[in-house]
């Protein structure tokens, strides 16, 4: 990472509804740096979505700031121009269109860019042989399976070089062998290419091959855990469950309720355990 900021959010308010009033996020803010693997995890409803539309200015915030590359979501003027430069997307559904081939996908946010037809064509071709497609370039998205189509949706979110990749639960739609190899080549991204990467997911297992992870609950971010060594992120998770609240609880009723899954020191052995583990 060079230390430069490529998102800055600042004090993010999105609330719905004239009447009864639902803040889809409240009063977020985080920043992240190029060269940064960050998830975003949490519940259906939490806001994970609503904060991708933002970072990606598909959407406008109440109030707040979102600030990509040193620029103001909120003060500029050609949106859509400085995301094609700027935003890379991935859906949980990949929004190819279907009537096109792998490589005239990958070549449409090229469009417009000042690049003739040989050169969107080479570049659609060196995306593709990126993320393992290089034999899937004329085929349709109906020829291809889960898996397949994703990584042409990765390489069509590369096509204008752009400052970060943003992902809406990419492997949400996925068997799991397919949702290993997509999050592998966004690993093989961020590692060999230096790439910024934003994904949401509901998944732990996903968020955990991220590098951070922002936990979001209700609109806010309730917690940012930094992924270290496996072991220490299992007691971290083991921590947060209802189980390990329940031996930390300071009610007495409540740490008593799981007396009998323990013998005799054990409760307490896990009880000093986890009170050293940090997050």
């Amino acid at each position: 990472m060079d230390g430069k900021v490529v998102v800055q959010v600042q004090e993010l308010l999105k609330v719905y509804g004239d009447g009864h009033q639902i803040h889809a996020l409240d009063r977020v803010s985080f920043s992240v740096r190029a060269g940064e693997f960050v998830s975003v995890m949490g519940p259906s409803g939490c806001g994970k979505s609503t904060l991708l539309n933002m970072l990606g200015a598909l959407d406008r915030p109440t109030s707040g700031q979102v600030i990509i590359n040193g620029q103001d979501m909120g003060t500029l003027r050609d949106v859509d121009s400085f995301r094609a430069r700027t935003v890379g997307f991935v859906f949980q559904l990949h929004n190819l269109i279907p009537t096109l081939s792998s490589v005239e996908n990958v070549e449409v946010p090229m469009q417009g860019q000042g690049l003739g037809a040989a050169q969107r064509r080479a570049r659609a071709e060196e995306l593709l042989a990126l993320v393992g497609m290089r034999d899937r370039g004329h085929h349709l998205p109906g020829q291809l399976s889960g898996g397949q189509r994703q990584k042409v949706a990765i390489a069509r979110a590369l096509a204008n070089q752009p400052a970060i990749l943003l992902a809406d639960e990419p492997t949400g739609n996925l068997d799991s062998q397919s949702g290993d190899e997509v999050m592998g080549l966004l690993e093989d991204l961020h590692s060999q290419h230096g790439m910024t990467i934003f994904v949401v997911t509901h998944d732990m297992s996903i968020a955990r091959r991220t590098h951070r992870v922002l936990v979001m609950k209700d609109g806010r971010i309730e917690r940012e855990d930094m992924i270290g060594q496996p072991f220490e992120e299992d007691l971290k998770a083991f921590k947060h469950s209802g189980l390990g609240r329940a031996l930390l609880a300071a009610n007495a009723e409540a740490a008593d309720s799981v007396n009998d899954l323990f013998a005799p020191g054990d409760r307490e052995a896990l009880q000093r355990i986890l009170s050293l583990v940090p997050g």
